[in-house]
């Protein structure tokens, strides 16, 4: 099966569960602010940003082996990919134990950080190790799922994850609507993601019978083919992991500390539309970071420079529409939704889709970058946190919110917008970087002239819906008007969105 064809199959099943997970979630998102309340539920997202930090542990180790298994699945090494895996497994073990034990320290120091807020300390502590349970099940019993992804199976990991979650969500909402059980709601998150753990274990070894797993690592898996370049990536990896999280994974915190836990809650609701939005566009190019992993290891410089194109002149549609969308409709659908008390203001909203575009048209970059294994900037994702950090605390006590999403702007433009590129290029592409800013500035005016001509017919005919009903109306209209202005534009200005079109014509008649 082709790339292009695995691509495809990996999006279309990943895009059928996940919209079947958004339409779950955002009913039961409804049901739990209602039943649990906005001060508990801002908690739970904390807490999930306490979880986000002490996983730094990982520090990009899953990223790194993904990469030194492209080689070995493309020439069926099978006794090199076992030591990889094996590897893997002694080392995530270890990491799960440190968590832990983060984990329970951190804990310790609850009654400090949560003293203003009325929900219970106990419930506090369940939810936090409740969620801590289901964590660890990754790093001790199926850290394995990373080969059917390498493998462009992530299809597979799609179907048995998404079940689970929906099921999870499902039985959520119920015990929350009927019983008013905090409890429950926990247990079921540690129940949905043990028996996950279980079929997926058992799946893995259906698909690769072949894989053996040991319990301690002999001297060959110390020392297997890929060791010395996979330790380091490691080191590489785990410190642009850490910049991620400084640039990023600290929002909710930060809005907890500086202003609210029910502001946690505000931005949580909206951060779960966007991040759904993201995910739907991954779920479209799942297994595509294998396909450019297998496609760089053939090393056709010609078909490189075709793919990337074409990857970059889909994202900035897809950034541009989406982008567009974000600003029309998320706030209606806020407050028809949850309430009126839960919107943000417009400002905030259009900071919002400049993010969203933004994380769109730097993802080429960034799946070719991994592709190649460049991880030696080591510097930049530490001047991106120190950007994004220095900014949010300044601007979220002046401007809140917006200030701080300001700041995450501001941090991913500088590193991934300008200097990624500007890396890719030179050691990956090994080719003039101009190339790109005359192919970027280009892709640039197309959107900003069809952004014009959306926003002068769309302000002219859109209305403020007062129902779901008329919503939906707006939905066709600013999606039909902004995909035919920007997607005619594209397609009449740049030859590589031709190629595209047909390459994906040809593959879905098939």
């Amino acid at each position: 099966m082709s790339r292009l064809a695995n691509t495809i199959r990996n999006a279309k099943v990943g895009l059928f569960f996940h919209f079947l997970f958004i339409t779950s979630q955002f009913i039961s998102r409804k049901i739990f602010l209602d039943g649990l309340g906005d001060e508990y539920m801002g908690i739970v997202s904390t807490l999930g940003s306490f979880l986000t930090f002490i996983n730094l542990a990982d520090l990009g180790i899953g990223t790194a082996i993904g990469y030194t298994l492209y080689k070995p699945l493309h020439q069926g090494n099978h006794k090199e990919i076992n030591h990889i895996i094996n590897f893997f497994g002694h080392i995530y073990k270890k990491i799960g134990l440190f968590i832990l034990v983060g984990s329970f320290i951190l804990s310790l120091f609850f009654p400090l950080i949560f003293k203003d807020v009325e929900i219970n300390l106990w419930l506090v502590y369940l939810t936090f190790f409740g969620l801590l349970s289901a964590s660890l099940l990754g790093y001790f019993f199926n850290y394995h799922v990373i080969l059917l992804q390498a493998d462009q199976k992530d299809y597979i990991v799609a179907k048995y994850y998404q079940s689970f979650n929906i099921s999870k969500i499902v039985l959520q909402a119920f015990s929350v609507y009927y019983l008013q059980s905090f409890v429950l709601w926990i247990s079921l998150e540690v129940l949905s993601g043990l028996l996950y753990t279980i079929l997926i274990r058992k799946k893995i070894f259906t698909e690769y019978p072949w894989l053996l797993l040991s319990k301690k690592l002999s001297k060959d898996e110390r020392k297997f083919e890929s060791y010395t370049m996979l330790v380091k990536k490691i080191k590489q990896i785990s410190i642009h992991k850490i910049g991620e999280f400084f640039a990023g994974g600290l929002d909710n915190i930060l809005i907890f500390f500086f202003l609210s836990a029910e502001l946690v809650a505000y931005f949580a609701n909206y951060q779960m539309v966007l991040v759904n939005l993201g995910t739907l566009v991954t779920k479209a190019f799942a297994g595509s970071n294998a396909s450019v992993g297998n496609l760089v290891a053939e090393n056709k410089p010609d078909n490189i420079k075709q793919v990337f194109w074409e990857m970059m002149v889909l994202r900035y549609f897809i950034g541009g529409f989406g982008a567009i969308n974000i600003f029309y409709l998320i706030n209606p659908f806020i407050g028809l939704w949850l309430g009126q008390k839960y919107m943000l203001s417009e400002n905030t909203v259009i900071v919002f889709a400049a993010i969203f575009f933004l994380r769109q048209v730097v993802q080429p970059t960034e799946v070719f970058k991994q592709a190649y294994g460049l991880y030696d900037d080591v510097w930049a994702p530490i001047v991106k946190s120190i950007i994004n950090l220095t900014l949010s605390i300044i601007l979220v006590q002046q401007l809140g919110i917006v200030g701080l999403l300001i700041g995450t702007f501001c941090s991913v433009l500088s590193i991934e917008g300008l200097w990624r590129p500007y890396y890719v290029y030179k050691w990956g592409f090994k080719s003039s970087h101009m190339t790109y800013v005359l192919g970027v500035l280009k892709l640039l005016l197309t959107y900003v002239v069809s952004l014009i001509i959306t926003h002068f017919i769309l302000s002219n005919i859109i209305t403020k819906p007062i129902n779901f009903y008329q919503w939906i109306l707006n939905v066709l209209l600013v999606s039909l008007i902004s995909a035919v202005s920007y997607g005619f534009l594209l397609y009449a200005s740049n030859s590589y969105c031709r190629d595209l079109v047909k390459r994906l014509k040809s593959s879905i008649l098939k």
